[in-house]
């Protein structure tokens, strides 16, 4: 994810954050970052799902109607809905 980040540049960040936000809410903070990436995560993957339900029903929709024009021609329709 970062591979340009090493143990030095770890370290400073690491100081750097225990400067300004203090050893008391340290873990406070820490706390609640790993809280809003669960929470990011978990909505990524809900939208992603919503977005895949949708290509789904426009696909089959998309079939419906070729399947529809296909008859009204007097063709034989497709057997599967995979074309």
């Amino acid at each position: 994810m970062l591979p340009n980040i090493g143990i030095p540049e770890l370290i400073l960040i690491l100081v750097v954050a225990l400067i300004v936000f203090g050893p008391g809410k340290l873990p406070d903070v820490g706390k609640s970052l790993g809280k809003t990436i669960r929470e990011f995560r978990n909505s990524s993957r809900e939208t992603f799902a919503d977005v895949t339900d949708s290509v789904k029903e426009v696909k089959e929709d998309v079939y419906d109607v070729k399947r529809t024009l296909e008859v009204a021609k007097g063709e034989e329709p497709p057997k599967s809905a995979q074309s």
